[in-house]
């Protein structure tokens, strides 16, 4: 056998196996969407049933279109009392999403700019404290947390539900890992240029962070609009409950209005999925970026 035909062989052998080792993870992935996406279909095929039949049938896969009907969402809409709460609630969970996601990417961009950018003293040190603030579970924090809003008279303010999360160490983390792939040299560019330092970090380093901001944006999102925890301690005020809080309080012992909740559930997830229909384009390029430098 020449070497041209061992060469050929090897490249078909190499094919081969790539070609099973795609197949398999298109399976393993495509069993993981499965999986990912039948709670999800569950709960709108159920948001076109009665509640009561929530409750006999439970969530499945049933296409029975002669049951199924537009009554829960006409009710959602319909302007009674249940649906000037439940878009209460949608309202003030815009709001608090809104506003946690612009202070967390502008506290945590500012933060990991200084942790990346520049040289000083326990800088390392500094970015050590961010890694083990990570590994400490909310749990663990909630209680200290809690006692600090009393003392600061923030219980039942957004404030009080904003301001322990806007410097995210994840957040921070996945910032500064983005940035240790720009070069320095764009520093130096805008001080030759006459750039001030608040200049070249705003001006210049900013937008060619946009994939990084865009990743981020749709995971606080996610993370702001789905919080029910921490809001639910700090709110006392039944007028300023967030969508989470509030499709909870239709489960009582006295009965269970099933019919707001899943209609409500459903049409709850449009924000977010918005957020992620606006920033898709910058999403991979923002979470592999920090991937790969040079």
């Amino acid at each position: 056998m020449t070497k041209t035909q061992s060469s050929e062989n090897k490249k078909v052998g190499m094919h081969a196996k790539n070609t099973v080792l795609s197949i398999l993870a298109t399976g393993w992935f495509a069993l993981l969407s499965c999986i990912i996406v039948f709670p999800l279909l569950c709960g709108l095929l159920a948001s076109f049933h009665p509640g009561k039949d929530l409750i006999r049938k439970g969530l499945s896969l049933n296409l029975d279109m002669s049951t199924m009907t537009l009554d829960n969402y006409i009710y959602l809409f319909s302007g009674n009392a249940d649906s000037q709460k439940y878009f209460m609630w949608f309202k003030n969970s815009l709001f608090l999403t809104f506003v946690s996601v612009v202070l967390t990417l502008a506290f945590c961009y500012i933060i990991a700019y200084g942790l990346t950018m520049y040289e000083y003293p326990l800088k390392n040190f500094l970015f050590f404290l961010v890694i083990v603030t990570m590994m400490v579970p909310f749990e663990i924090l909630m209680l200290p947390l809690y006692k600090e809003m009393i003392t600061l008279k923030l219980i039942d303010t957004t404030a009080g539900v904003v301001l322990p999360g806007i410097c995210g160490a994840s957040t921070i983390f996945f910032f500064r890992q983005y940035m240790t792939g720009l070069p320095k040299e764009l520093l130096d560019a805008g001080r030759i240029d006459g750039a001030t330092e608040y200049g070249i970090c705003f001006k210049i380093m900013l937008p060619i962070t946009k994939p990084a901001f865009a990743a981020m944006s749709i995971l606080c999102a996610m993370g702001a609009w789905n919080n029910i925890l921490w809001p639910m301690l700090v709110y006392r005020d039944a007028n300023k409950f967030t969508l989470p809080i509030g499709l909870n309080t239709l489960l009582t012992p006295y009965g269970n209005n099933y019919d707001v909740l899943i209609a409500g559930s459903m049409f709850g997830i449009i924000p977010v999925f918005a957020v992620f229909l606006c920033f898709q384009s910058y999403f991979i390029d923002g979470m592999t970026a920090g991937a790969v430098k040079g």
